[in-house]
């Protein structure tokens, strides 16, 4: 079922709808939530990266290559004392799309083949567009703005353990399938996008990679350009929290901690604020939507830019893939994410780009973001030592 209606509310709707106390967080800690037979246990909840700029006015860039997945999908879940597995009562879907089980178009009986890969770029116009930013930061229209490329590959088989090695991938703090009819999302996302847990709102931004090597921890620590990048991405997330009117002072609890994801290592920080006041899941995808160490800044100008330079649209990369609870919410930034269709597999990878980025790097440091999953749906072992 598709619905064309603003995708915060649809959501929330439907999940309140379902039992689920979306539209206030600030008493959910508080409350008691039963757990018999048929009562709401949670949610399963995926917003596009498109559906996240809309929430926030700005352009829903290009197309989607994977257009069968819908730009927003709520699964609902109940406790079932017969069952050892959560069963679902209901799938909101805003797109062309139902939630269900995902059936290969490509037929599972075959072996598991990948076939060659198809880049949304070539390294130079990819290059180009990193220039392109570059360019516009010259200007002033944006601070910060963040590319990202796509490529696809057609496939045989099931892509079931495909997808199951990805969700997998060392590092993953949200690691998981989600799948509809005739299409799957897998993600081993390491940034939280947004959280809601024992009364405060929280948001993890990640911005600055370099090899998971020594050498590389200590050039990721001593680079000036990779932590003015990083800093200015949690300036535009603790702007992001304060705009919500639910909540009080906003605060950095842990600034440029280096985390490891496969054989990389990246900068994270951690970013929160206390609910002081009624605060619903509306309001918090409105805010955090899409996520900003995966926009730039300026986020509305960043959007333009991004509308403007990618030739694909980032389809399920760069959104919102997660779980909403009955006394917690908790989301990651679906970057490490890829999609299957019927008939090809998506996978997507950038960087962000600032006044001071060299071309041939952050053409090098997307390839090194999307080389595990690529290792990881052909079936192939690359070592992240």
């Amino acid at each position: 079922m598709g619905d064309p209606g603003d995708p915060a509310e649809l959501v929330s709707a439907f999940l309140s709808g379902n039992g689920l106390p979306v539209r206030e967080f600030g008493r959910t800690a508080s409350q008691i939530h039963p757990t018999g037979a048929g009562t709401p246990c949670g949610a399963a909840l995926y917003v596009s990266a498109s559906a996240g700029s809309v929430m926030v006015g700005g352009p829903p860039g290009a197309p989607s290559p994977v257009p069968g997945i819908p730009d927003v999908v709520a699964v609902a879940y109940v406790h079932d004392p017969t069952e050892s597995s959560r069963s679902v009562v209901e799938a909101c879907a805003m797109g062309p799309d139902d939630s269900g089980g995902f059936e290969s178009g490509a037929g599972g009986a075959r072996p598991w083949r990948v076939g060659p890969w198809r880049d949304s770029w070539s390294r130079a116009e990819h290059a180009a567009a990193v220039a392109a930013a570059r360019a516009a930061i010259g200007r002033g229209d944006v601070y910060q703005v963040n590319i990202v490329g796509h490529a696809s590959a057609p496939y045989t088989g099931d892509p079931g353990p495909a997808l199951t090695r990805v969700a997998g991938l060392p590092g993953a703090r949200y690691g998981g399938v989600l799948t509809g009819r005739g299409w799957a999302i897998a993600t081993a996302s390491p940034e939280t996008l947004v959280e809601v847990r024992g009364g405060r709102v929280i948001t993890r931004p990640i911005k600055g990679t370099r090899p998971a090597t020594a050498a590389g921890r200590r050039e990721l620590l001593g680079s000036a350009k990779e932590r003015a990048e990083h800093v200015m991405i949690v300036d535009l997330q603790r702007n992001d929290l304060a705009r919500l009117g639910g909540v009080g002072p906003v605060r950095v609890d842990e600034l440029f901690a280096v985390r490891r994801w496969c054989g990389l290592w990246q900068a994270e920080s951690v970013v929160s604020a206390p609910i002081e006041r009624p605060l619903g899941l509306a309001e918090l995808l409105r805010a955090v939507c899409p996520g900003g160490s995966v926009t730039g800044a300026p986020k509305l100008a960043a959007l333009s830019e991004i509308a403007r330079l990618e030739p694909v649209g980032r389809g399920v990369s760069m959104g919102a893939l997660g779980w909403v609870g009955t006394d917690h919410v908790d989301l990651g930034l679906s970057i490490r994410t890829a999609a299957v269709d019927g008939e090809r597999v998506h996978l997507w990878a950038g960087g962000g780009i600032t006044w001071d980025s060299d071309e041939t790097a952050e053409v090098d440091e997307a390839a090194a973001k999307a080389a595990p999953m690529r290792a990881a749906i052909e079936g192939s072992a690359p070592a992240f030592a």
